[in-house]
């Protein structure tokens, strides 16, 4: 099942384990449940702390295994087989299990073993999905560490018709007791936070005691984590406020153009930024969301959405964007359950099925082409009369069998039937004509939208909401710069936002030591 290099790093790591693991696998005939026990029987080859045992028909999920330790309350269970964006979730749990510290804030374990209730979790996965393993190892961890929580991580490509009957339309999906808890990426402290509904006033009372920064940079994605670190081997009080560190690159797949880095996947890279930032005396505040900017004499306010205000003397306004919704009627009511946005985390689940990509750019056209291998058809909608994308990624979408491309055509409607996506309308442009489109899945890929909207009436925004610099990234507001996606810089490119964002932390830099500096000629006069 692993090749001999995998073995070999898993063997490494498995030395880590302080106590054994037990697995007990649920199988029955089928050709998944065989490819399971091939992957446990490599296991147990790897460590002599490790033993499988298994049951068949014993009234759980097959093929599936649980994980335990002699002596230990765990409950933590995979359906299916976590390979792909998924091993590492695995690796996690074995070493969990085995007694190796999680590398979790104390704080956090605190809370998440003084959590009081019987909690049943049921995460639903694709193995393509990037956004996935953050939540089945967040919640994995938390069975380890607190009997009354269980957890199943279950892939949505193994079972099926498990999916279908819960219409599990987008990924990773969780289930708390029965009931859906949450849709989309989410790290331990917010499904922490979701549980304890105390922890954000207690949250807010520790912020609102910090001292006032020098810099303080708002947005953790490429262009923040270069400001904050430009910031602190200035030597200056560095703070830096993210709602979710790492930004649009978390929801990146394949990255090949990141100079120096000839190919890494968006999630690695948003944990580099993160471990780089933490190299340096930057205080990191996670999960917080700026929702307003109150500017000042000595210091520049920032108020978060928990209730704490931050102060500084300069800020960095680095907050990003995200994708662009279409706003047309019926696309609310069916995000994740049919309308989604992301092809490579959602698209397993349309095994078969067809679907309708909606835009003509590069995210649009690889996005058809990736999904053309998974789907029975693809229909590319685009607005104008002709696609965006490079030349090269156009010749590969119609070389494929399975996709139509419709240019001149407005998507103005999503039609369902209550639950879910079964069509769309649109309008073709030049001859006035509505179409109606039978569909299982929408895909939105028509750009990005500026996260600005709370810095309305205070810096001046350009007519997209983009945050107007000049060429040393300082806003309408003295003392405020801004860099990155967010900005009126051209070319929304990670490597162009890393620029964007040291550089307004020079000029951060900059203002200080000329705001700060002595007035010469009434040090003169006196």
């Amino acid at each position: 099942m692993l090749d001999d290099n995998l073995k070999a790093q898993l063997k490494a790591y498995l030395e880590k384990l302080v106590r054994p693991v037990e697995i007990v696998a649920s199988t029955d005939d089928s050709v998944k449940s065989r490819e399971m026990i091939a992957l446990l029987d490599d296991l147990v080859a790897l460590s002599d702390k490790i033993t499988v045992s298994r049951r068949s028909g014993d009234g759980e999920r097959a093929p599936s295994f649980a994980l335990n330790s002699p002596g230990h309350d765990i409950h933590l269970r995979f359906a299916g087989i976590p390979l792909g964006h998924e091993f590492t979730s695995l690796v996690l749990a074995l070493l969990q299990v085995g007694g190796h510290p999680p590398r979790t804030e104390q704080a956090i374990i605190d809370q998440i073993r003084d959590l009081d209730g019987d909690l049943t979790f049921e995460t639903y996965f694709s193995l393509s999905c990037q956004n996935c393993p953050d939540v089945v190892q967040a919640l994995n961890l938390m069975a380890v560490l607190n009997p009354r929580i269980k957890h199943v991580a279950i892939d949505g490509g193994v079972f099926p018709a498990e999916v279908e009957s819960r219409q599990v339309m987008s990924v990773p999906t969780v289930y708390l007791n029965g009931e859906i808890f949450a849709q989309g990426r989410m790290e331990i402290e917010e499904i922490v936070a979701k549980l304890d509904t105390n922890s954000a006033a207690r949250a807010a009372e520790k912020l609102n005691e910090r001292e006032p920064y020098d810099v303080l940079v708002i947005g953790g994605g490429p262009a923040g984590a270069a400001a904050a670190i430009y910031a602190a081997r200035k030597g200056i009080r560095t703070g830096i406020a993210a709602e979710r560190f790492g930004g649009q690159v978390l929801d990146t797949m394949a990255i090949e153009n990141f100079i120096s880095l000839r190919h890494t996947e968006g999630p690695q890279l948003a944990a580099s930024l993160e471990a780089h930032v933490k190299d340096y005396d930057v205080d990191v505040m996670n999960l917080q969301r700026a929702q307003k900017l109150v500017p000042g004499i000595d210091h520049v306010s920032v108020e978060l959405a928990n209730g704490a205000t931050l102060r500084s003397k300069t800020v960095i306004l680095s907050t990003g964007a995200r994708w662009r919704q279409m706003g047309v009627p019926g696309e609310d009511q069916y995000r994740n359950k049919g309308v989604a946005y992301c092809p490579h985390c959602d698209g397993p689940l349309f095994k078969g099925k067809r679907v309708a990509v909606i835009g003509g750019g590069n995210s649009g056209v690889e996005a058809a082409i990736d999904l053309a291998n998974i789907v029975s058809h693809v229909t590319l909608i685009e607005f104008d009369g002709k696609l965006r994308a490079d030349d090269v990624l156009q010749r590969k979408l119609r070389s494929l069998p399975n996709v139509d491309v419709l240019l001149n055509a407005r998507t103005s409607e999503v039609l369902g039937d209550g639950k879910k996506v079964t069509g769309l309308v649109y309008e073709n442009r030049i001859a006035g004509q509505r179409h109606t489109l039978s569909l299982d899945g929408i895909f939105v890929q028509i750009g990005l939208l500026p996260n600005t909207e709370w810095l309305k009436g205070t810096v001046e925004l350009s007519s997209r909401g983009e945050i107007v610099v000049d060429h040393h990234g300082q806003t309408s507001v003295p003392g405020v710069f801004a860099a990155g996606d967010c900005t009126t810089v051209p070319y929304k490119q990670i490597v162009i936002a890393v620029g964007e964002g040291a550089k307004a932390s020079l000029s951060a830099f900059d203002h200080l030591m000329r705001t700060s500096a002595p007035d010469t000629d009434n040090a003169k006069a006196a």
